[in-house]
């Protein structure tokens, strides 16, 4: 942790503006809306087709091992099993072959049908539609927020800067920063003191705003808080050889 030493105010500055960069728009939000529509439709596509497809699916394998395998063995005991194959094969329903009872496994195979298909509840098709409702809601506020962000710029003055909500803040003000994450994330968190004596944070980033290292620059250069630069990890007692410690 360090502190930043006072510097002397430089000369009045041009204003620094940084608009919204395309980063945002295109790799960030972009892609987030994408891929809200995207499971969106297919849990609506499950919802109308897919699950009740299989569901119907299951109640017909249902069918076929509780009421028509039970049907052959019946008309085979009778004695009728010859009028039971011409009735079935009329129906587009399998007989068997020689004489064996009919399988599943062959009727699914024959017609592109799984062989196991699971028997969804009524509940579990309707949970498709209110999952498909919440992932195009999401899209929805991705929208809103691509919309509300549109025309909001960070500003930086001589003696202070302006944040995305409006708010000035003079940079005498400022009793930290904290750059850890700037490196990496191009996050960078100030906190100064309100009128009332208060502590509040503002954020500056700069994979939003295109250009918002420059209004960092200037905020260094222009407060004598503590800046959070990098934590210096320094070695314990317990990892000194035992040799130094002779």
């Amino acid at each position: 942790m360090e502190t930043a030493a006072p510097a002397s105010p430089p000369p009045a500055s041009e204003p620094i503006i940084c608009r919204i960069a395309s980063w945002y728009y295109y790799r960030r939000m972009g892609p987030l809306a994408v891929l809200f529509l995207v499971f969106g439709g297919m849990f609506l596509k499950d919802g109308i087709w897919g699950y009740p497809e299989v569901a119907a699916l299951a109640r017909k394998k249902e069918w076929f091992m509780k009421e028509y395998l039970p049907s052959f063995e019946a008309a085979k005991k009778e004695g009728r099993l010859e009028q039971w194959m011409a009735d079935s094969k009329a129906k587009g329903l399998p007989t068997g072959v020689d004489g064996d009872v009919p399988r599943w496994k062959s009727y699914a195979a024959q017609n592109g049908w799984e062989e196991d298909p699971k028997l969804y509840s009524d509940r579990e098709i309707a949970e498709q539609f209110y999952w498909a409702y919440a992932c195009f809601a999401g899209a929805l506020v991705v929208g809103i927020l691509v919309l509300l962000n549109r025309n909001k710029v960070l500003r930086a003055e001589a003696d202070h800067w302006v944040t995305p909500e409006g708010r000035q803040i003079r940079y005498a003000d400022v009793c930290r920063v904290d750059k850890r994450k700037w490196e990496h994330q191009a996050l960078a968190y100030a906190w100064y003191r309100t009128e009332d004596g208060k502590e509040k944070r503002a954020v500056i980033d700069d994979l939003k705003f295109d250009g918002a290292g420059r209004v960092l620059e200037r905020l260094l250069s222009r407060f004598s808080g503590e800046l959070i630069e990098k934590i210096i990890e320094t070695e314990s007692a317990e990892t000194v050889p035992e040799e130094a410690k002779k």
